[in-house]
């Protein structure tokens, strides 16, 4: 049986399918290497990683990470309850989220990998950040009107959404935040945060910079809609390919992607997005150009070509399908990641809590033992 073992401020945990191990120290945390940037970016533990958030999202934390940038990725467990969640299924999801993004590339030691509601400093520095921003500046923000017209009653922590994630980035001084266009606003407000506080306090947080997605790969598009984005969310199955599908609903998804009359296979995304959004799909996976892929398929009927690029896409899919299945029967390795993740981003959030508190004047500390000992007597 595996087993992890915590000694000191290191935590060993075993590799699944092996019988070696490996330990993070949390004091080693932060290298000191000049070159290296400090990145933080995140994802909610609700629905299955499709396409579209591989390719527009975690498919670049893989290349930053093995670039060699100071990474922090997080499970955005805190983010994920601003709406109803089964607990049940949300605690499922965490690990289900984990086991993802490792069998997408993710390695525990390239990068730091952990779980936000771990680091209680997430939520100190949240309200410490509200203190400083208005509610007209939240109602401002693009994704909250968004949401005003599918939900009736917005809560309180919708409106907050932003400054948790400002908490987020600013927790571990990151200089340069992975977005999408549709955040783009919300690290506005982290930055306009982050001179509120050097302003009035004295110079504590880095400004944080947007790193966007240039390519074709961050506007995947619907299969059943190519007017709008791929999404989790969607109530539609078939209007997204998941990582882990299985080969059968990669085929059946494709067959029944919403194209257009014309047999003909080719990119032209506003006359024809269907079969482009496809184009783009299938050239996004393979790394070949949409012309290298539209001369490829000249001469196919455009239902011969589903066939053919869903083949391709179980090809390109099905290491990481096996992975995440291996992955998905290994729970205390994948909690034994999570808690070396959340040791190292504990060490740096700390660093940063402490100055904060210190310029504040909030002393937000816990009762240790000897405290409750004496209470109780």
């Amino acid at each position: 049986m595996r087993a992890s073992r915590t000694i000191l401020n290191s935590i060993a945990f075993i590799s699944p399918g092996s019988k070696s191990s490996y330990s993070v120290n949390a004091n080693e945390v932060v290298k000191s290497a000049s070159h290296r940037r400090r990145i933080l970016s995140g994802i909610q533990p609700t629905g299955s990683l499709h396409l579209g958030n591989f390719l527009g999202a975690v498919k670049k934390w893989v290349e930053l990470q093995d670039s060699g940038e100071d990474a922090f990725y997080s499970i955005a467990d805190l983010h994920a309850i601003t709406v109803p969640q089964d607990p049940k299924v949300l605690q499922k999801g965490i690990f289900e989220m984990t086991a993802s993004l490792l069998a997408c590339g993710i390695d525990p030691e390239k990068c730091v990998l952990f779980q936000q509601s771990k680091v209680q400093y997430h939520t100190q520095l949240c309200w410490i950040l509200a203190s400083l921003t208005t509610m007209a500046k939240l109602g401002q923000q693009a994704q909250l009107r968004e949401k005003r017209n599918i939900i009736q009653e917005l809560s309180t922590a919708l409106y907050l959404y932003p400054v948790l994630q400002a908490a987020d980035i600013l927790l571990y001084k990151a200089t340069l935040v992975p977005v999408g266009e549709d955040q783009v606003s919300h690290l506005n407000l982290a930055s306009f945060l982050a001179r509120t506080f050097n302003k009035r306090f004295g110079k504590t947080f880095p400004q944080p910079q947007p790193l966007i997605n240039d390519d074709s790969s961050r506007r995947l598009k619907s299969l059943r809609n190519p007017l709008s984005k791929m999404s989790k969310s969607d109530s539609d199955p078939l209007s997204r390919i998941n990582l882990f599908d299985s080969p059968e609903e990669i085929l059946l998804k494709c067959k029944k992607a919403v194209t257009d009359s014309i047999s003909l296979v080719e990119y032209e995304p506003e006359k024809r997005p269907g079969i482009s959004n496809l184009v783009v799909i299938h050239s996004s996976l393979t790394g070949r150009s949409v012309h290298t892929i539209c001369q490829e398929a000249a001469g196919l009927q455009s239902g011969d070509y589903k066939i053919v690029m869903a083949t391709e896409i179980i090809e390109v899919l099905r290491p990481m399908r096996e992975r995440f299945n291996q992955l998905s029967n290994e729970p205390e390795y994948l909690e034994n990641v999570l808690k070396a993740g959340a040791l190292r981003a504990e060490n740096q959030a700390q660093d940063t809590w402490l100055d904060v508190s210190k310029k504040t004047g909030i002393r937000w500390s816990g009762f240790t033992e000897s405290d409750l000992a004496t209470c109780k007597n």
